[in-house]
Order: C-alpha cells, then sequence, then structure tokens
C-alpha cells in the first residue's frame, strides 16, 4: 500500500464503542419498575421474536408489538420515549473516542453497524458518533454479507475491523484474507462467551477494551 493510500478503519458499535449491554440492562430495570415482572418478560420476548424475524435487534419494534398487546394502556409510551431519550453519551467505553482519534493519521475511520433503519442511526447521532465519524456511517442487517458496498463507499487496499464479535471477524478473514486485519475487542457478553469463541479463529489482534487501540502501532499495516 503507498503512503498516500490510507487505511480505512472499521468501528463497529453495540459492546465495542457503546456499552449495549448496559443500556439492555437498563432497559430491563426500566420494564421491571414500570411494568412488573410480567411486562418485563413479555418485551424481552416480543424483542426476541422481531430478532429471529429481521435479523438484528430492533428495540423500537419491539416496542411497537409491546404496545400492541394492549392498545389501551398509556404507559406504553413511556417505554418509547425512553428508548429514544437514553442517555447514549453516557454509555461510551472509556477511551472510545481517544481510540477513534488515535488511528487518523493511519487512516480513515468509519462505521460499520448492524441494525434496524430506525433506531440504530438515532442511537449513533444521539451518542455523538456521527459527528465524531463526519457521517462516514454504515448500517446493514449482516454487515459480514456486505464487504462489496463497503468497498464501494470507502475504496481502499488494506481494512481494520475492529469489533466485539469474533464471529463477523471470521467471515470477514476469510472473505478478505490478507486485505483485512481483525481485532478483537473483548468487550460485552458475545465477546466473553469463551464457548463461542472457541467455534472460530483467534483475530489478528485481541485487546481487553477498545481504549487499548490508542497503544497499537497500525503505521505496518497494509
Amino acid at each position: 500500500m503507498t503512503k498516500n493510500q490510507k487505511l480505512v478503519v472499521c468501528f463497529d458499535i453495540d459492546d465495542t464503542l457503546l456499552d449495549n449491554d448496559q443500556m439492555e440492562a437498563d432497559l430491563s430495570e426500566f420494564l421491571m419498575k414500570t411494568f412488573g415482572a410480567n411486562g418485563r418478560d413479555r418485551y424481552h420476548e416480543l424483542f426476541e421474536a422481531t430478532r429471529s424475524e429481521f435479523g438484528y435487534a430492533d428495540f423500537l419494534g419491539a416496542a411497537e408489538r409491546f404496545r400492541m398487546d394492549d392498545i389501551h394502556e398509556p404507559l406504553a409510551y413511556d417505554l418509547s420515549n425512553w428508548l429514544l431519550d437514553y442517555p447514549f453519551p453516557t454509555r461510551l467505553y472509556p477511551h472510545a473516542l481517544d481510540a477513534i482519534e488515535s488511528v487518523k493519521p493511519f487512516g480513515t475511520p468509519i462505521i460499520v453497524s448492524d441494525g434496524d433503519g430506525v433506531y440504530q442511526p438515532h442511537k449513533i447521532a444521539r451518542s455523538g458518533l456521527q459527528e465524531i465519524f463526519q457521517k462516514r456511517v454504515l448500517i446493514y442487517i449482516h454487515k459480514e454479507n456486505e464487504i462489496a458496498d463497503i468497498e464501494r463507499h470507502y475504496p481502499s487496499a488494506h481494512y481494520v475491523f475492529v469489533d466485539d464479535k469474533i464471529k463477523i471477524l471470521s467471515s470477514l478473514k476469510e472473505q478478505w484474507g490478507d486485505r483485512v486485519t481483525t481485532i478483537f475487542v473483548r468487550q460485552g457478553h458475545y465477546a466473553n462467551d469463551a464457548a463461542l469463541r472457541a467455534q472460530y479463529p483467534e483475530a489478528d489482534v485481541t485487546l481487553e477494551g477498545v481504549g487499548d487501540l490508542r497503544e497499537f502501532d497500525l503505521s505496518q499495516i497494509g
């Protein structure tokens, strides 16, 4: 790769830059306080059904189905407001912003995320990440199936992918080969599932947290 041909550094969002596990724990607590154990469990049931149907997490879609369970329950609106008003800036991992800044001398940082087309963009904007990444945001249903589109939007001889899901990193490595450097961050429940990790090859680089990317030398990659 020539000196003027920078890397493209792709950051995942959930449990990579944002502590999504904590957001979901906060949501469960809210559901319990507002609707009781039955309401909490019903929302989670609808959430998992929605994810199975569409292939991605859809918090607002599950909230709408939850509302339709009892169309005359005004508290259902509180759930939508809670989701939309959630303070995502407070859920950025320590030094996540420094990690993003640290890659800029070596490449172009972009967001490559999975999710729905309403709440995921809202989350990215509300957290401040849309502005930080200067709107360089791609959202797919299964991003590991979209490398051609990633290349179309952000062409490069070499990519770096930072993610908490070893399955996705393994798939990207199989497709891109030596054109990608995979960086696995051990944050969140997927990353710390030892049985799941054992099913896939190790990433090129493993970090305990995204903040550790500040200390990683990207100058030799590519």
